[in-house]
């Protein structure tokens, strides 16, 4: 009963919708409508054929009237200088995610898509981007001081800047083909906003944002809404996490009318479900492996490491595969520790976290990625989607707290098809509920548990027992696996938080015991 009450109360939170929105009572019952239409032949595919495509890519769909899964590139109808592209790329056969995501997000339905980092997500809201701004730009061109027609808003500037260098690959061939030019801009903190501001001058088609940023231009009216009617949340599951629900609402009440809304997340646990109820009409959900489950192509090895240990043994680990390896670490001065430990034993390392200054953490990035040093060293800020195709190992120096943690950093190996490895050192250190939670997620994914986590006394051992006890399979609220909604660790952190919030409240804004 506890637990009905409190998941009816989240419920209740409309945390997506502008306060215009919410005070004139506006409800939108229709999907935008698109120019766009799948072949004749997909639209005439019996529905019991589109069924049976989608359980052999292991697709799932929830939704009225979803459009039909498309196999091939060119049956999305895009310009041949972007099928070429994908050719260039090596990408000649859509990804699960591609396979339904791409059809959805075309026709102008509202789409909550469920897939871990390296599924091939990002193609499945830029590419639509793309069609959209060449739609508008061909239709009537861009006047200085436009746009944008379509955004995309990220967690971090890391995968804002990733998810910028995709669309620009793109936006290249288009141009070099005789299409009109489509300017997009990067709009993220710790770049001079005097540059930003000369291509919202001009007039700028796509924005790819952080929301703070993109706050600070909407708040100075540096850039407006008015004619933006598509929206991209990526790593929705991550803004949340990070405090941006109050960013992102302030950016919705820039919104003059109804947009086309994406919601994308490796998990998704029940505060974003209702997150995305909210404000997406009619959403078509696309799922390619269970919200919450760690990505099958990783072969997930948890040992037992005592504390004092653990560096000596990061040593053999990162001998087990040839590089790049990444280390994820829970604090910056452990990163720093072993940043510098790595280079004494003449390790090609380099190192990020939120400590360092942009530049560096760009030029690490760089380094690691052209393949100029072997390992990279991080705090969670490199799990935020951050790209790197040919990762082979990720060793989680210590287990993170919350299982969508441990989701989003293993989820940097085993793309694509391929099988990487995730090492994970325990201790005892970690929570009894963060250990359960862990063996139920090695239990799901069918991976070897190893003593000292199959010795752990579950009260909810018994899959029955805990949909009975919870109503779904794990916790209501966060979707951990071997805890319910009353021990939920994420729960308490988000009570804590408020209770920080209200103390500020009362001390007020600035001055004494206030922030200035």
């Amino acid at each position: 009963m506890q637990e009905k009450e409190m998941i009816e109360h989240l419920s209740d939170r409309k945390t997506l919708m502008s306060v215009r929105e919410l005070a004139k009572g506006i409800t939108y019952s229709d999907p935008l409508k698109t120019g766009w239409k799948p072949p004749l032949r997909l639209r005439r595919m019996p529905r019991a054929k589109a069924d049976e495509l989608r359980r052999k890519w292991h697709i799932l769909v929830d939704g009225d009237d979803v459009p039909p899964p498309a196999r091939d590139f060119r049956d999305l109808r895009l310009p041949e200088p972007m099928l070429r592209k994908l050719r260039e790329k090596g990408i000649v056969q859509p990804t699960p995610i591609q396979v339904q995501g791409l059809p959805v997000v075309l026709s102008g339905r509202d789409m909550i898509g469920i897939a871990f980092t390296g599924s091939g997500k990002t193609l499945v809201f830029v590419l639509p981007l793309i069609m959209v701004a060449l739609q508008e730009e061909m239709m009537m061109p861009i006047v200085p001081g436009e746009g944008p027609f379509g955004m995309i808003i990220c967690p971090s500037r890391e995968l804002a800047k990733q998810t910028y260098d995709v669309i620009e690959q793109f936006l290249v061939p288009l141009k070099e083909a005789g299409y009109p030019e489509i300017r997009p801009l990067l709009c993220i903190g710790g770049v001079d906003m005097r540059a930003q501001l000369d291509v919202v001058k001009k007039g700028v088609h796509i924005v790819v944002a952080t929301p703070g940023r993109l706050k600070d231009l909407l708040a100075k009216k540096k850039m407006n809404l008015d004619n933006c009617r598509y929206l991209t949340l990526d790593e929705a599951d991550r803004l949340v996490d990070l405090g941006f629900e109050d960013d992102i609402r302030e950016v919705f009440d820039h919104f003059k009318a109804q947009r086309q809304t994406l919601l994308f997340s490796a998990t998704m646990p029940k505060k974003i479900q209702n997150f995305a109820k909210s404000a997406l009409v009619k959403p078509v959900i696309v799922n390619v492996g269970r919200a919450g489950a760690a990505n099958l192509d990783v072969i997930q090895e948890v040992e037992y490491v005592k504390e004092d240990a653990r560096i000596i043994y990061l040593l053999e680990c990162l001998q087990k595969t040839p590089p790049p390896v990444l280390v994820f670490c829970e604090n910056k001065a452990d990163v720093d520790y072993i940043h510098e430990y790595l280079l004494l034993k003449g390790v090609e390392a380099v190192a990020i976290h939120g400590g360092k200054d942009q530049e560096e953490r760009e030029n690490a990035i760089e380094f690691f990625k052209n393949g100029k040093k072997d390992v990279l060293v991080a705090t969670d800020v490199a799990s935020k989607g951050l790209d790197f195709p040919d990762i082979q190992h990720v060793i989680n120096y210590d287990m993170p707290a919350e299982i969508e943690n441990y989701v989003h950093r293993i989820g940097r190996t085993g793309r694509c098809g391929k099988t990487g490895i995730a090492t994970t050192f325990i201790n005892k250190n970690q929570t009894e509920t963060t250990l359960l939670d862990l063996k139920h997620l090695l239990k799901e994914a069918k991976q070897r548990i190893p003593p000292v986590l199959a010795e752990l006394n579950d009260p909810l051992e018994d899959e029955e027992t805990m949909a009975k006890e919870s109503g779904v399979k794990g916790c209501a609220y966060c979707g951990g696996l071997g805890h319910r909604v009353t021990d939920c660790p994420k729960l308490e952190h988000q009570k804590s938080m408020a209770i920080a919030g209200s103390r500020r409240d009362y001390y007020g804004g600035g001055g004494y015991r206030g922030e200035i």
